[in-house]
């Protein structure tokens, strides 16, 4: 009985303060666009390299086609958030997936019509990866503008995109087996077309008085912009010391794991057993978000590097040259792991980091995070023709526990206390008023 009142009380509170619950029109709207349009980008690899293969080019135009954009939204992201934090991130968002929407249905004609060039591969995923870079920033500061209790919010959406990506292969293969490459990319188009209704339905908030930013709208502001969001994103000492240790993960750990587990389970126990750990894996990162849901720990970043100690099961595992089912239940807690220490992640920066700048500093921390991992794939065959692929996998998991210590040594992460939001207005949060050294 204490529980219920004590819970009551709290809701009461709550509405009291005009605190907007996780789900509502507007949030449900938002999640069924992250959900479909995370389905649909899983299911591009497939269609890519059935696709590419089919038409006679190799796994290295395969490669090249995803390089391409990858390296355009590596490079532009930082771009994006400027971009976000001086527009509307909603009709951003909104002609991002109108672009990718064009760019898709193009691609299915092209694979349709069996007139498949690479170079226009190549510069149709070029575009993807420009319009992802300015979608994306945006992501970041929708959630706090939807649902106070922002941790559910990212809860939720981890979830529902770690179902997406479990589900997204088998779809993509059940088309390409059904109908035909050119059948993926129709529907991986249609997903963009879904996300983007969505978001036009979408009614948020006032975004956040500008107080950051540079007044203008030539060059000068915007370079004046950059630098103010790089200002901010040094100042704080968790927030570019997780970027650092992130960067060896990717090197160490992230990098050479997924190359290198799918070519030693393929070669050793075949392909579906490789399905079987991939899907463990998934079915891993749904618990992990589920996990985030119910779990509220004070300190958020303490909480997710002890989490994310469970990744080196899945390396460590497979390098270890155990059993499928051993290797399916260290894919599972690596899963877990990985994707509880996104949740916390993600509403660390959500609600540690002013809203008028939170784009930007969104985008410097997604363009940290992936800089380092094409260098941990490329450097996965080399170290494991000079090593063996056990043995580099085996180093990444000892690596996993290093990466997870560092992270407990830094202070600024370790002892980083959860920042509770209050409305600000009509319809808006921002961050609790904090010290400037609780921040640094």
């Amino acid at each position: 009985m204490a529980g219920t009142s004590s819970q009551s009380s709290q809701r009461r509170t709550a509405q009291r303060e005009g605190a907007r619950p996780v789900w509502s029109r507007d949030f449900a709207l938002f999640f069924v666009a992250r959900a479909v349009a995370r389905l649909g980008d899983t299911m591009l690899p497939v269609a890519l390299a059935a696709g590419l293969l089919q038409h006679g080019y190799g796994a290295g135009a395969v490669g090249l086609a995803m390089a391409a954009t990858a390296a355009a939204f590596a490079g532009l992201v930082v771009f994006g958030g400027v971009l976000a934090d001086r527009f509307s991130t909603r009709k951003l968002m909104i002609g991002a997936d109108l672009v990718r929407l064009g760019t898709q249905a193009l691609a299915a004609a092209l694979f349709f019509s069996g007139h498949v060039v690479l170079w226009q591969i190549c510069a149709i995923g070029f575009v993807n990866g420009v319009a992802g870079a300015v979608f994306q920033p945006g992501v970041a500061s929708t959630v706090p503008r939807l649902a106070s209790d922002i941790q559910g919010a990212n809860g939720a959406i981890r979830v529902a995109e770690s179902a997406a990506q479990l589900a997204g292969p088998a779809v993509a293969g059940l088309l390409v087996g059904f109908a035909s490459p050119g059948g993926v990319f129709a529907a991986h188009a249609a997903t963009y077309a879904v996300s983007a209704l969505c978001l036009v339905l979408l009614r948020l908030p006032p975004s956040p008085a500008p107080a950051s930013r540079a007044a203008g709208r030539g060059s000068k502001a915007f370079r004046a912009d950059l630098v103010e969001g790089w200002r901010e994103f040094r100042s704080r000492t968790w927030l570019w010391g997780v970027i650092a240790v992130w960067c060896i993960y990717m090197i160490a750990v992230w990098g050479p794991t997924v190359p290198l587990v799918a070519t030693e389970v393929v070669q050793q126990h075949g392909p579906r057993a490789y399905g079987l750990v991939n899907s463990a894996l998934g079915a891993g990162t749904v618990v992990g978000g589920l996990l985030a849901l119910r779990l509220r720990p004070r300190r958020m970043l303490r909480a997710g590097a002890i989490a994310l100690f469970g990744f080196a099961a899945f390396p460590a595992s497979v390098g270890a040259g155990l059993d499928v089912p051993v290797m399916a239940a260290g894919a599972a807690v690596a899963g877990a792991g990985m994707s509880f220490w996104g949740v916390m992640w993600a509403t660390s920066v959500q609600t540690q980091v002013p809203a008028d700048v939170l784009n930007r500093i969104h985008a410097y921390d997604v363009a940290g995070s992936l800089a380092m991992m094409p260098v941990g794939q490329a450097l996965a065959g080399p170290a494991a023709s000079a090593l063996g692929a056990d043995h580099v996998l085996l180093v990444a998991g000892a690596m996993s526990f290093v990466v997870c210590t560092a992270l407990l040594a830094i202070p600024a992460v370790r002892d980083l206390v959860r920042a509770d939001t209050t409305p600000s207005g009509p319809g808006r949060t921002t961050p609790s008023t904090r010290t400037h050294a609780e921040h640094t």
